[in-house]
């Protein structure tokens, strides 16, 4: 995400925090130095860092179970409302996606057993009654609100409300016996009412942070609904049948600027450039503003365009190849036929067929799938 920078790598997998992140670093500090002055800022910052510290954890958890089942793990990034873990694509298997949600939650149970041993060993466990800003900083302060944030943490993302973990585990059960789509549909909508009701009581106890989080909730779930449409209708066509059969093409001679007028006189944003009737490389758009913004407009485009172009069999599903994008990063790839060239297709591409298949009715998306199919439907 832009405006995130990594602060730690772990098991290979990078931890980033958003450059926002330091408002939650200054809200802790601020509600302590007024009782206890700059010492009190310092101990508030402080345990601040440390909650994060466990969000991260609570990430990790989910990362890490993620990837055993063959899921990339993009980054964990921190910011200032909790973490996220990027995961590319959701699990196939419901029973997978239930560990994955466990997984986050049982780290945070974890750590809130470790800090329960450590403050009895330590006779901590009596000043739980008295906790609070008022307690002054101190280690006892530190272990004991540790240990209160890791159980909050635990008990609030199992709330049944998708995105949530609780969510994600309902709709791994509901899975099990409806199908993706329809768990994924009840699931949000009860997300969504769960959501509503802590806004209303969000904002009759005046809690503003929970009545934020509550609209996030709200729109995280709708977010869910329509990324499991998605996979459903992408899911059932070949990218065989929505790639640009009528694309421009460069050659290795052609100029940055032949493709600049392309791209302004046609719908076209990203060019093959071919060799011999067989692609070297891609030139994108982005490649063009970026050689046009340093002025190289008259650079040949064998020298600007990607050589490591990622290949797409054309029977392989729209849905596979998106999440392949992203796990890949790239904007395009390419299309083929055995070992035969077709086109290319973007994310712009996947988006737009998206748009108007939606509209069609399910016998013509199932239809198009059919009839892609056979290899002379692709040429």
């Amino acid at each position: 995400m832009k405006w995130s920078f990594r602060v730690a790598r772990v098991a290979g997998i990078d931890v980033n925090v958003h450059a926002t992140f330091g408002l939650i670093v200054v809200v802790g500090a601020l509600q302590w130095s007024g009782r206890h002055g700059a010492q009190g800022a310092l101990f508030g910052a402080a345990l601040m860092l440390a909650l994060f510290a466990c969000v991260a954890l609570h990430e990790l958890g989910h990362s890490l179970v993620a990837r055993r089942f063959g899921i990339t793990v993009r980054e964990i990034l921190l910011l200032p409302i909790g973490g996220v873990a990027m995961l590319v694509g959701r699990p196939e298997r419901p029973l997978h996606e239930l560990l994955i949600a466990l997984a986050g939650p049982a780290v945070n149970v974890a750590l809130a057993a470790v800090l329960l041993l450590v403050n009895g060993a330590l006779g901590f466990l009596p000043g739980l009654i008295e906790l609070g800003a008022a307690s002054g900083p101190s280690l006892q302060t530190a272990l004991l609100w540790l240990l209160g944030a890791n159980v909050a943490l635990a008990v609030f993302n199992m709330i049944p409300a998708l995105p949530l973990d609780g969510g994600r585990v309902l709709r791994a059960g509901l899975s099990m016996a409806v199908g993706p789509a329809r768990a994924t549909s009840a699931a949000a909508a009860i997300g969504q009412v769960i959501a509503v009701a802590l806004f209303a009581f969000a904002l009759l106890s005046g809690h503003l942070v929970l009545a934020f989080i509550s609209v996030i909730v709200f729109l995280g779930a709708s977010q869910e609904r329509a990324t499991e449409r998605a996979r459903t209708i992408l899911g059932d066509v070949p990218v065989g049948r929505a790639y640009n059969r009528r694309a421009i093409a460069l050659s290795p001679c052609d100029r940055v600027n032949d493709a600049a007028e392309h791209i302004l006189t046609t719908y076209q944003t990203d060019f093959a450039v071919m060799l011999e009737g067989e692609p070297i490389g891609v030139l994108t758009r982005a490649d063009v503003i970026r050689a046009l913004a340093e002025g190289a407009g008259s650079a040949y485009v064998a020298g600007l365009m990607r050589r490591d172009v990622v290949r797409v069999s054309a029977d392989r599903s729209l849905d596979e190849v998106a999440r392949l994008m992203s796990e890949k990063s790239t904007p395009v790839v390419a299309v083929y036929d055995g070992e035969r060239y077709l086109g290319l297709i973007s994310h712009e591409d996947v988006a737009e067929a998206l748009t108007l298949l939606q509209f069609l009715p399910a016998s013509r998306q199932g239809g198009a799938a059919s009839q892609a199919a056979p290899r002379a439907q692709w040429t």
